[in-house]
C-alpha cells in the first residue's frame, strides 16, 4: 500500500499556517524568530506544505458521509444535527451546515490564493514543478467553487485574495458565470498536470489531468448539458492521453486499503494511518464488532433499489423476490455496501462474524446481540448498517487512513451512459461499454441482467441507468446531487423513510416507519446564504424562500 508522502505535510502545517498569515500587520518589520509572508517562501518544500493544506481543505470526511444523510440513502437516527434539520425541512439561514460549507470552501480558496500569489517568491524554483503545483492549486480552487455553486447557486467569485473591506462588500456572481470560470480553469490547467502514471510513487494521489477532465464532465452533468458530458467522458473512455483508467476487478476491493490508487480511482481524499485519519465508522459499524453507537444507517428504500441477479427489480413479475428471504439472489453490490440481517462481517484476522439484526434471533445472548433495539437506542434505527468504506486495517475506535474516493472511472461510464440516453443515443454498443461491464464486475452472470434489450424505451433506460447509478455509487456522497439535478428530491425526500420489516405489522406492512422528511421544491434545491455572512455583508442577498 503506497501512501502519499506529500500528505504528511498537511498534519504539520496548520500551526505554521496560522503563524504565517496572522502574525504581522503591514507596518511591522518581518520578525526573524517566526514565519511570515516575508520570510516563509524560501523553498519548494515550504510551498508544498501550503499546497498540502489546500488539499486537506477540499472536503472532510464528516461532510463526505453526512452528504448521504441528506439523501434518501441514509437515515440519521441519533441527535439533532444540522443535516437532520435540513432533511426535516426545519433549516433556516442560521443552520450550521450552511455556514460550515460556506466557511470551509472559502477557507480553502484563501489557501489556494495564498499559494498562487506567493509561489513566485521562491528563488530558483524549477519551472516545471512550479507550473504543476500552480495547476494543482487552481484545480482545488475550481473544485471548491464548484462545491459552493452546487449548494448555493450564485456565490462570490474572485481570483485574488480579498481585503477585509472587499469581503464585506462583494456581491454574488451568477451561477452560470461561476461555472464558466470553473470550466475555463480546468481547460487551462489540464495540459499542465501530469497523468496518474507520470507521477513518482511518493506523489501518488496528486491531482492529475484525468481528474481535471472528470471534474469538468461532472460540472456539465450537474447542468444537464449532455453533449459536453459526452465530449469530456470520451476523452477518458476512448483515449489514454489523460491517463489510462479501467474498472478494478473487484467491487469490494475498490474500497480496501491494499488497493488504493488502483486504475479506477481518478480523484480521492488522501489519508495516512496514524497521521491523518478519519473515524466516522466508530458510529456506523455494527455494535457487535466494536462500534460505539449508530448515527447513520441505510434505508429500506436504498436496499429495495438493488435488483435481483436475473436483472429484474424486486417488484417485477417473476423477479423471484420474497419478503421472507429479502437478501437472497440480489445485486452483489448490496453486500459490498450494506450490512443486513445474518450478514457475514469480515474481520481483520480473516474470520467472519454473523451479524444478527432481527430481534430475537441471536443464538447466544452471551456472545452476540440483536443489533436492532428500536428507535432512540444506540443501535441502528433502520435495521441496517453501513459496510462500504469499512477499513479492516483501522486502528483503535475505527480510526482509518483509508482514502475516500471522490471520482472513479465507474462514474465516468455512468455519466456517459446517462448522457447518451438523454440524447436518445443509447444503443447496444454504448450499453456494452458502460452498464454491462459494471454489472459483470459486480458479479452478474444472467443474460437478462447483462444483455441490452432493444424493446426498452428511453424512459425504461432512464430508470435503469438511474438505479444503476444509485447501486454502484451508494454511500459515496453523490446521491443528493443526483436527485437534485433530476429534480426528484421533492418526490423522494418527502414523507416517511423506512427501515427493515421489524416494525408494527399494522403500520407500513411492518417496515419501520422513521421520522418524516420534508423537502420544499420551491426552496430547497438551493441552500440559504448563511445569516452570519449576510450580517457581515448585506450585498450577498438571499436565495428564494429563506
Amino acid at each position: 500500500m503506497m501512501k502519499k508522502k506529500f500528505l504528511k505535510y498537511s498534519a504539520l502545517v496548520t500551526g505554521l499556517f496560522l503563524l504565517l498569515f496572522t502574525s504581522c500587520n503591514d507596518l511591522d518589520l518581518a520578525p526573524t524568530n517566526k514565519f511570515t509572508e516575508d520570510n516563509y517562501w524560501t523553498s519548494p518544500e515550504k510551498a508544498n506544505m501550503v499546497l498540502s493544506m489546500a488539499y486537506s481543505q477540499m472536503l472532510n470526511s464528516g461532510n463526505f458521509f453526512s452528504n448521504e444523510a441528506l439523501s434518501d440513502n441514509i437515515y440519521e437516527g441519533r441527535g439533532s444535527s444540522s443535516e437532520k434539520a435540513i432533511s426535516s425541512g426545519q433549516a433556516d439561514a442560521s443552520n450550521g451546515r450552511f455556514s460550515g460549507e460556506w466557511q470551509s470552501c472559502f477557507g480553502g480558496i484563501k489557501t489556494c490564493h495564498t499559494f498562487l500569489e506567493n509561489v513566485d517568491r521562491i528563488p530558483d524554483m524549477d519551472e516545471t514543478l512550479k507550473m504543476r503545483m500552480t495547476a494543482e492549486a487552481r484545480f482545488i480552487r475550481a473544485f471548491l467553487f464548484f462545491r459552493l455553486t452546487t449548494w448555493f447557486g450564485d456565490v462570490p467569485l474572485f481570483e485574488t485574495d480579498l481585503t477585509l473591506s472587499e469581503s464585506k462588500e462583494i456581491a454574488r456572481t451568477p451561477q452560470a458565470d461561476v461555472l464558466a470560470f470553473i470550466r475555463s480553469e480546468l481547460d487551462a490547467i489540464v495540459t499542465m498536470l501530469p497523468t496518474k502514471d507520470e507521477y513518482a510513487d511518493d506523489d501518488k494521489g496528486r491531482i492529475t489531468s484525468g481528474a481535471a477532465i472528470a471534474l469538468k464532465a461532472r460540472t456539465y452533468l450537474y447542468s444537464n448539458d449532455w453533449d459536453n458530458v459526452i465530449a469530456n467522458c470520451e476523452k477518458l473512455i476512448n483515449s489514454t492521453s489523460y491517463g489510462e483508467y479501467e474498472l478494478f476487478p473487484s467491487y469490494e476491493g475498490i474500497f480496501l486499503p491494499e488497493n488504493e490508487y488502483n486504475d479506477e480511482v481518478i480523484l480521492d481524499l488522501g489519508y495516512v494511518p496514524s497521521l491523518r485519519t478519519w473515524g466516522e465508522y466508530y458510529d456506523y459499524a455494527p455494535l457487535s464488532v466494536g462500534a460505539r453507537v449508530n448515527a447513520l444507517a441505510p434505508t429500506q428504500e436504498l436496499v429495495d433499489d438493488y435488483i435481483m441477479l436475473n436483472g429484474r427489480t424486486i417488484d417485477a413479475e417473476n423477479s423471484g423476490y420474497t419478503e421472507t428471504d429479502p437478501y437472497k439472489n440480489r445485486d452483489p453490490r448490496l453486500s459490498g455496501t450494506v450490512v443486513y440481517h445474518e450478514f457475514e462481517w469480515k474481520k481483520p484476522d480473516g474470520s467472519t462474524q454473523t451479524i444478527y439484526i432481527k430481534p430475537g434471533t441471536a443464538p447466544d445472548e452471551s456472545a452476540a446481540v440483536d443489533e436492532y433495539k428500536g428507535q432512540g437506542t444506540n443501535s441502528t434505527a433502520t435495521g441496517y448498517y453501513m459496510r462500504k468504506y469499512y477499513d479492516p486495517q483501522s486502528l483503535a475506535s475505527f480510526s482509518s487512513g483509508l482514502n475516500l474516493i471522490l471520482i472513479r472511472y465507474a462514474d465516468v461510464l455512468l455519466m456517459y451512459a446517462e448522457a447518451k440516453n438523454e440524447l436518445n443515443q443509447m444503443n447496444e454498443s454504448v450499453w456494452n461499454s458502460t452498464i454491462r461491464p459494471l454489472r459483470e464486475r459486480a458479479g452478474f452472470t444472467d443474460t437478462n441482467a447483462l444483455a441490452y434489450n432493444s424493446e426498452w424505451s428511453n424512459s425504461d433506460l432512464r430508470n435503469i441507468i438511474r438505479r444503476e447509478r444509485r447501486s454502484e455509487l451508494a454511500l459515496e456522497g453523490l446521491r443528493i446531487f443526483d436527485i437534485r439535478r433530476w429534480r426528484t428530491a421533492e418526490d423522494v425526500l418527502n414523507g416517511y423513510p423506512h427501515g427493515a420489516q421489524y416494525g408494527d405489522p399494522a403500520i407500513d406492512n411492518g417496515y419501520i416507519r422513521l421520522d418524516e422528511r420534508k423537502f420544499n421544491g420551491e426552496r430547497d434545491y438551493l441552500w440559504a446564504i448563511p445569516q452570519s455572512q449576510k450580517d457581515i455583508n448585506p450585498n450577498l442577498g438571499q436565495n428564494t424562500g429563506y
